[in-house]
């Protein structure tokens, strides 16, 4: 380990790119339409359930492996343990930071599309985004989210290149507080709707008549992907924390931060939905077809429409950084490459590979590999598989295989934490975490 390794500079920093990281399209765009999809209320309390019993325990898992060994996913695994089968997992989680950086560049590139109509004045139309009766599906077949995915890898570059203290924490310090000032802009608007009862009353008034299987799965896996873990960016994170950082307090303050976007979320979209008489699950629509129209009806909509998608172009940004960083880091440490090299090599993958996806809805959309799509192919393989069987064996890792006086030494740091509730943190890492990430996976395989 290198004595001159970077290292962020203040607790907001820790807090604003851990956060960050978490913080994503999973949180503003997936969770209100998981949350529609199983009836609002009881699929909200159970979310936050094994957000606290599995999400921040894995956190920690992660956090653990990363400040412990200051190295990369791949060099972490290959530190902590003499059989070197444990790195495959290392490649995984880089393999998997490429895929989803890749095709989340591209919705991602399509809230810059939705952005400049917004501030056009355009998208607000009932013609749809493109201004002439298009509409999204004409849009997204055609060259411009090739265009906006390349323009927002570019943006992502940008911050990546200038470092950890420079790039990554000085824009996360700047991004998410922003972030959360529209969060709470929109919720002030949305509770002066008059739609605000039913949408509230929908989003917290619990029927747990409505809970069944899926809703478990469906709560599980939004708290599994919602908190980005499985993936290694909360490992390569930490491994940039100081000594004197909380480890659990910070993993607990990051799950409840991820978890108030969500829910900050629900509360903008959800009254909205019901005073126009849409429908709560009406999935991805919901943002890129439902939400123009509503905002179109609101006063000063054009107004609203822009802070919106700028308010998810920044929930990508925060997210794609951390993507990014996983890959940075191992081709500085493990392939000997500057910064400025890793950082540009990490961008034309990406780019190479997020115009094939952006493609795949148009010109490409006949490709088929295993019968789906290249975006739909890199979607799957990411996070039906990749994440969950990273999470879970993180967990096992952590849990079973690292030697139990590292553990508590990461977990105690420079403060106190019960022997009880260690305890809890590692039960849970060997047991729980496993078997619940276990569901989600054979879940997203469909077995189940």
């Amino acid at each position: 380990m290198s004595d001159n390794r970077a290292q962020f500079g203040t607790k907001l920093g820790v807090i604003a790119t851990t956060v960050g990281s978490a913080v994503g399209l999973g949180n503003i765009w997936r969770f209100p339409y998981e949350a529609g999809t199983h009836g609002g209320g009881a699929f909200l309390l159970i979310y936050i359930f094994f957000i606290f019993v599995i999400g921040v325990p894995v956190i920690c898992a992660e956090f653990i492996m990363g400040r412990s060994t200051r190295r990369n996913i791949f060099g972490a695994f290959r530190m902590l343990h003499t059989r070197r089968q444990w790195a495959w997992i290392g490649y995984m989680g880089i393999l998997a930071s490429i895929l989803i950086l890749s095709f989340y560049s591209v919705v991602a590139g399509w809230t810059l599309e939705y952005l400049g109509q917004s501030a056009a004045g355009i998208v607000a139309s009932t013609d749809g985004v493109a201004g002439n009766g298009g509409g999204f599906d004409d849009f997204s077949t055609g060259w411009r989210p090739v265009m906006w995915t390349l323009i927002f890898l570019a943006f992502n570059a940008v911050i990546v290149l200038r470092g950890v203290r420079k790039g990554i924490e000085k824009a996360s310090n700047i991004l998410m507080p922003v972030l959360f000032l529209l969060l709470l802009a929109f919720c002030v608007n949305s509770l002066f709707m008059s739609g605000a009862k039913e949408g509230l009353e929908f989003l917290f008034k619990p029927d747990f008549s409505k809970v069944d299987s899926s809703v478990l799965i469906g709560a599980l896996g939004q708290a599994f992907f919602s908190l980005s873990i499985g993936l290694g960016t909360m490992m390569i994170y930490s491994s940039y924390f100081s000594e004197e950082t909380p480890l659990v307090k910070s993993a607990a303050l990051t799950a409840s931060l991820d978890t108030l976007v969500a829910i900050l979320a629900g509360v903008i979209i959800f009254p909205a939905v019901f005073i126009f008489n849409c429908e709560p699950a009406a999935g991805p629509k919901l943002v890129f077809e439902v939400l123009p129209e509503i905002f179109h009806q609101l006063p000063g909509g054009v107004v609203w429409s822009t802070l919106f998608f700028f308010l998810l172009f920044l929930a990508s940004l925060t997210s794609t950084i951390s993507m990014s960083e996983i890959c940075v880091a191992f081709f500085c440490e493990q392939l000997g490459l500057s910064r400025r090299r890793a950082a540009l090599l990490n961008t034309a993958i990406a780019m190479g590979l997020g115009t094939l996806c952006a493609m795949s809805f148009g010109s490409l959309s006949g490709l088929k590999i295993f019968g789906l799509t290249i975006f739909n192919l890199f979607d799957y393989a990411a996070s039906n598989i990749m994440l969950p069987l990273g999470g879970m064996l993180i967990s096992v890792f952590v849990g079973w295989f690292i030697d139990r006086n590292v553990v508590k030494a990461q977990l105690k740091g420079t403060g106190t934490i019960s022997e009880g509730f260690l305890r809890l943190i590692v039960f849970s890492l060997k047991y729980v975490a496993p078997a619940g990430i276990g569901l989600v996976f054979l879940a997203g395989l469909g077995i189940i």
